[in-house]
């Protein structure tokens, strides 16, 4: 039942995507630098050198939008080398990720995201609502639209105003704070949806931009469903020296991340995306406690095999 539902819900990725003027792309698994930090990465050999397996199809997918491909989507693997042992991550997964170009802001990379959501909530619901609450309990809800949205400063009064003060956290949310604020919104709206937007330049990468009035937060996202992060998104900084200025300020060489950079050196679109977790998004849809139970074979830092 499980994967019946998992093809379901792909299919409706993908017809949303066409319908909306989407390309879908295959982008390379092997790189020859790591990623912009080069941290959380795995390592490997390659005819006497050395490769990475990718953590996102993001500068790839910048590329395309970069050479004139407008909308782009991916459905594919993602590595992730962080030794997490939660119900939420893997080493291992399926992403679906997304490119939008011409955006007038973020809120742009919303919309779609919100609108993807329902149209593929509601064919879930047609084709195995019956079957989900038989085997599963659970009843698929079709969201309303727009989804409810939230800066992380107001977001950081409310938590704090109720309690939650994690120690060493300053600007980002953990799990609880996840659960907290997907509660008061459940509460407060009757939905089980929030974006929580404006994170802090400090927990975003380089490549985010920034608003021109206050260059502490990003102009990003994340999707909160049931309390749990299921999505990141943001608009992308295309401008070429406003992207060195910001890698330098996090620290970063120019260097090896030059292929990607020069993408940008004679102008390229403004445009935003969002990557979301295949697995625990048929977690979450489905009710299950771990992520292991809605994947076929789980890949994490113990487990290989089978």
């Amino acid at each position: 039942m499980l994967f019946t539902v998992q093809t379901t819900l792909e299919q409706a990725w993908r017809e949303f995507a066409f319908d909306n003027g989407c390309t879908e792309m295959h982008t390379p698994k092997l790189m020859g630098t790591a990623s912009e930090s080069g941290a959380e990465v795995f390592k490997l050999e390659y005819f006497g050198g050395n490769a990475f397996l990718a953590q996102s199809p993001q500068f790839y997918k910048q590329m395309a939008v970069a050479s004139g491909i407008d909308r782009v989507f991916e459905v594919g693997p993602v590595f992730r080398a962080e030794p997490s042992f939660t119900s939420r991550h893997a080493t291992e997964f399926t992403g679906l990720d997304v490119e939008l170009a011409w955006i007038d802001s973020f809120d742009d990379v919303m919309v779609f995201e919100e609108r993807m959501l329902a149209h593929s909530l509601a064919r879930v619901a047609e084709a195995h609502g019956e079957a989900i609450r038989e085997h599963f309990g659970v009843t698929v809800t079709v969201p309303s639209l727009p989804f409810p949205r939230i800066t992380m400063a107001d977001t950081q009064e409310i938590l704090r105003a109720g309690g939650w003060d994690p120690q060493g956290l300053k600007e980002d949310l953990d799990a609880e704070g996840e659960r907290r604020i997907g509660a008061h919104i459940k509460q407060q709206t009757g939905h089980e949806f929030v974006f929580v937007t404006h994170y802090p330049t400090s927990v975003r990468p380089f490549y985010h931009m920034r608003p021109s009035d206050n260059q502490n937060v990003t102009l990003s996202f994340d999707l909160i469903w049931k309390g749990m992060e299921t999505t990141t998104g943001a608009q992308r900084e295309h401008r070429y020296e406003v992207l060195l200025k910001q890698a330098a300020e996090k620290g970063l060489s120019a260097e090896p991340m030059q292929h990607y950079l020069n993408c940008f050196r004679y102008g390229c679109p403004p445009h935003g995306g969002l990557g979301m977790g295949h697995g625990r998004t048929l977690m979450l849809l489905l009710g299950l406690d771990s992520l292991r139970e809605a994947v076929f074979l789980f890949r994490g830092p113990n487990r290989l095999a089978p």
